[in-house]
């Protein structure tokens, strides 16, 4: 609102300027008439067009800056929004487009409620405030004047059509070209490992040559929408200059109305000429609003519970009643009929082929995906109706893919405890057999870990990943294959060293190695989502089952790998 009136204030002294010159003309062709001198007219244009100059500086910075302001709080409710959403979403969808939306996409909505904004403002008010002006010089040629302007109209409504169509193809193009490229940036090591840097080079290519051609057809409409616009103008001067030029000879004009007129129709060519300018951010702005209310309307699959079970301190206790799972409903069963109770304190081993459901097992547990209504049950109370805060704060969760952020080894460790000291942290990383690992770095806990853990190795990320679970302090641990990266000494003193850590935690460990389970209370077998075997590791291989053959099978391939 401030901006335009700043506008207002703009264009009111640049349509007094044409008024001014007319008042200068009539002035000296009838001096005996004239109010003022020639040399009053001439200093208040000067005033007006040094005003219209300073207010536009005013106009300008005021909208600019709300297009800034509404680009901040945008990328702000994104970046919310995104941190509300669970992980079938970004299951779904790509990093590279969500990462689009945050750059290309709200560009365009700055510049549609920047520069889009002031110039739309800025036209209503000067086609306003000129035609009725010109009017009043002489409404026989204002319409002579605007003839053009409904043809040129209904052909710009055909094109923009068009454009808008074309800009979304155009974003989609461009999310893709960023997806592509962050896909081959994380994959530099492969690439060049498999030697495929030119066949990479080449498929870039293909893609973006694809988003060339996205935005040269978007270029051929614009070059065809700016000279009709242009071309509208040139036709309402033609008009004017032979119809008004017939009228002043004649004396039904006056030398100062026509000059005045000229001026007016003179400042609606630039607002004409903008508006196909206008129309093309128009159309991209809403292509990017589509795409980002994709992301702000997307609501999460696991929510917060209707009516918050009210419970006091989470003690550890975790069953599963008849737990049938399935990612999407036209998708087999991953988990089926899982029925265990795992007592508070209780160490629990899970183990199985590949693809057996083991990790969607542990994953359901905080819930990181919809878990259906009394099937799992913590101390007595369905986890659908615990407080998703209560519920993952009580939970220390170990990945299978150990995810570092771009900081030190030390806020990483400290990452889901906030106001963690030095001392907690260290303690924490020699549970997790990292202190000597620490020790020998330059820096200690303050060395820089570079995008996504990079300068460490596979085996020191998962323990980074354990140190922070540990520090969570939490009393449900679950362990998602964490050791799968560390030799088998190092496993070992890693086990050795959280026994003590364990005491009246429930733990649960999901491991392909029979060595990280041995030492649990109760060991299950899972094979094909389904428990097909339950017990000890001395009672497992008396069954001389499944997981016996599991056990043979680690023995023999061990023996192999000494000799």
């Amino acid at each position: 609102m401030l901006g335009a009136l700043w506008l207002a204030g703009t264009n009111a002294f640049a349509l007094a300027i044409p008024w001014l010159l007319k008042l200068a003309i009539e002035g000296l062709q009838r001096p005996a008439t004239a109010q003022h001198a020639p040399s009053y007219y001439a200093l208040m244009i000067i005033t007006a067009a040094l005003l219209q100059g300073i207010i536009r500086i005013f106009s300008r910075t005021t909208l600019l800056h709300a297009g800034r302001r509404i680009e901040f709080a945008l990328r702000e409710e994104l970046y919310a929004r995104l941190l509300t959403l669970d992980l079938p979403y970004f299951q779904r969808e790509r990093t590279g487009d969500i990462l689009s939306r945050f750059s290309n996409d709200l560009t365009n909505i700055r510049m549609l409620m920047g520069f889009g904004v002031l110039n739309v403002i800025n036209t209503l008010i000067l086609y306003i405030a000129a035609i009725v002006l010109m009017l009043r010089l002489s409404p026989i040629l204002t319409i002579c004047a605007l003839l053009p302007f409904p043809v040129t109209i209904l052909v710009v409504k055909r094109l923009s059509a068009t454009m808008y169509r074309r800009s979304i193809r155009a974003q989609e193009e461009l999310a893709r070209l960023t997806s592509r490229a962050e896909e081959s940036v994380s994959a530099a090591v492969v690439v060049r490992a498999y030697c495929r840097e030119e066949g990479e080079t080449d498929s870039f290519r293909t893609v973006s040559s694809s988003y060339l051609d996205s935005n040269m057809q978007m270029a051929r409409l614009r070059g065809m929408m700016i000279p009709i616009m242009a071309a509208t103008g040139a036709m309402g001067t033609l008009i004017i200059l032979f119809i008004g030029g017939s009228r002043v000879i004649s004396g039904e004009l006056t030398l100062g109305d026509f000059v005045a007129f000229n001026g007016y129709l003179a400042m609606l060519v630039w607002p004409t000429l903008m508006l196909g300018w206008i129309l093309n951010l128009m159309q991209r702005g809403a292509a990017s609003m589509a795409r980002l209310n994709g992301v702000l309307n997307a609501r999460p699959t696991v929510t917060e519970p209707a009516a918050p079970a009210d419970v006091g301190e989470i003690g550890g206790e975790i069953e599963f009643r008849n737990l049938s799972f399935s990612y999407a409903a036209d998708s087999a069963m991953v988990l089926q009929n899982i029925s265990l109770l795992i007592g508070k304190g209780t160490k629990i081993g899970i183990v199985g082929a590949i693809g057996s459901g083991k990790s969607t097992l542990a994953r359901l547990i905080p819930r990181l995906y919809p878990v259906p209504d009394e099937t799992i049950l913590i101390d007595g109370t369905d986890i659908n109706c615990l407080p998703l805060a209560r519920l993952r704060d009580a939970i220390g969760f170990v990945p299978q893919e150990s995810f570092l952020f771009s900081r030190t080894i030390g806020d990483n460790i400290a990452f889901g405890r906030d106001g963690a000291g030095e001392e907690e942290i260290a303690a924490a990383a020699r549970v997790a057999s990292l202190d000597q690992d620490i020790e020998r770095f330059p820096a200690g806990l303050q060395t820089l870990v570079g995008e996504r853990g990079v300068t460490l190795s596979g085996g020191q990320k998962q323990r980074v990943s354990i140190a922070r679970a540990l520090l969570k302090d939490p009393q449900i641990l679950i362990l998602d294959d964490p050791l799968s990266a560390v030799d088998a000494r190092t496993e070992e003193a890693i086990l050795r060293d959280l026994e003590s850590y364990y005491a009246g935690r429930t733990v649960l460990i999901v491991s392909h190695r029979l060595s990280a389970v041995r030492g649990c209370d109760t060991i299950i077998v899972l094979d094909q989502g389904r428990i097909v075997e339950q017990g000890s590791h001395g009672e497992l291989l008396a069954l001389n089952g499944r997981y016996a053959a599991i056990h043979r099978e680690q023995q023999l391939r061990e023996e192999i790998e000494r000799f």
